[in-house]
């Protein structure tokens, strides 16, 4: 088995990068052959797209976009550069929402993070992420077809029949959320069963360090990645497990919640996502999920940038004295001020009644100048507290809400 899924996973930043350039302008152009991305998009220049500053520029497409194009156009919203007929599959998510799913090429491009796991021909992946309704069966299983191997296609429950199976078949690959695999594993010792399963692929929940240490304490190496139904495999572990490497048919932004901004590296902002999938062209989806680039590359010689994983959601929207605050209301107000850096608001009670602070970095010391644009922009007064640039803490959040209610 080679060390790598493709080439793509070693390239030189100026490789890939040229490589942006290259496909940038044809990603822009399928997206316009779609009727609800090219009314979102408005008047653009496929061809003066060539880069990630140019990809800035361009409005962010929100769940919400999704939910409103696909109520006045079942089932995809015109997002799709085909009719909803010639896809194998249609998929439906809470809200409802639908998404789109093919057989043809890994087309969820999953095959990169089961390589990255040591899975290949030979193995039995028992896939226990749900086929029913939702895609993450399928993107699962189109990720094993991709590297070989065989699939066992478990779904959710029936536990027992789960370890029946894995014994007689002779499972060698689990994949899940990270906790299922814990349940089955017990299930089987209460059998008393044996299980073969020596690598686990998981997503679609927390991976908590203590239940990996677990896994492999049972000889089971569990790597994760980070998907959407969406969008597919956005971020994966390699066996180095130092943060998450981007799939390299995705261009991802962290940007400053409430905002289209890129943020610098290392700070956390909210994921953004292009997908270079001609079927499915979403450019510059807003995940509503949290994280930060990290620096520098992964000791397993991948060169794509890495991300630190799911640090929490963006929408932070909180209601305060009877009044929705939101990120975006926020990001107006620091825009309106060039000399602040940041700001984040406070929700909190004194007695029965709610008190907004808004704490605001920044090298002025004169709170009183900021007052009448914090009405303006939050629509409500509140405190306002100076701090000195870089104090904020570096968690994406601009709202934080510290109030109790039980």
């Amino acid at each position: 088995m080679s060390r790598y899924f493709d080439a793509l996973e070693t390239r030189s930043q100026d490789e890939r990068e040229a490589a942006l350039a290259r496909d940038l302008p044809a990603v822009i152009a399928r997206a316009l052959t779609a009727p609800g991305l090219a009314a979102h998009l408005g008047p653009v220049d496929p061809a003066a797209i060539t880069s990630r500053a140019d990809l800035a520029r361009l409005p962010l497409l929100r769940k919400s976009d999704l939910g409103a194009a696909q109520k006045a156009a079942f089932p995809f919203g015109g997002l799709t550069a085909k009719p909803a007929h010639a896809f194998a599959h249609i998929f439906q998510s809470p809200g409802p929402i639908y998404e789109p799913g093919d057989v043809s090429a890994d087309w969820w491009r999953m095959g990169r993070f089961l390589h990255a796991c040591g899975v290949g021909p030979g193995d039995i992946v028992q896939n226990c992420f749900g086929y029913h309704l939702t895609p993450a069966g399928m993107i699962f299983e189109s990720g094993a077809r991709a590297v070989g191997a065989a699939v066992l296609p478990a779904g959710t429950g029936q536990t027992e029949l789960q370890v029946r199976a894995a014994v007689d078949v002779g499972t060698s690959v689990y994949s899940g959320t990270p906790d299922y695999l814990k349940v089955i594993l017990d299930k089987a010792e209460e059998m008393g069963e044996r299980l073969a399963i020596t690598r686990a692929a998981v997503g679609g929940g927390a991976l908590f360090p203590s239940l990996r240490q677990e896994y492999a304490d049972r000889g089971i190496a569990c790597l994760q990645c980070y998907a959407t139904a969406d969008l597919g495999n956005i971020a994966y572990e390699s066996p180095a497990m130092e943060g998450m490497i981007l799939d390299e048919g995705v261009i991802v932004e962290i940007v400053r919640p409430g905002t289209g901004d890129p943020v610098p590296e290392g700070e956390v902002g909210e994921v953004v996502v292009t997908t270079l999938n001609p079927d499915y062209p979403l450019v510059r989806f807003a995940t509503g999920d949290l994280s930060a680039l990290m620096p520098g590359v992964s000791p397993c010689g991948r060169t794509n940038a890495r991300i630190r994983g799911w640090l929490g959601r963006a929408d932070q929207t909180t209601k305060i004295k009877g009044m929705f605050v939101r990120p975006e209301q926020v990001a107006a107000f620091v825009a309106a001020h060039p000399e602040v850096k940041r700001a984040r608001v406070i929700a909190s009670r004194d007695g029965e009644m709610d008190v907004m602070t808004v704490r605001i970095e920044t090298d002025s010391t004169d709170a009183r100048r900021y007052a009448g644009g914090v009405v303006e922009a939050l629509k409500l007064r509140g405190a306002i507290e100076l701090v000195a640039p870089g104090s904020l803490p570096n968690d994406g959040k601009v709202i934080e809400d510290l109030r109790t209610y039980g």
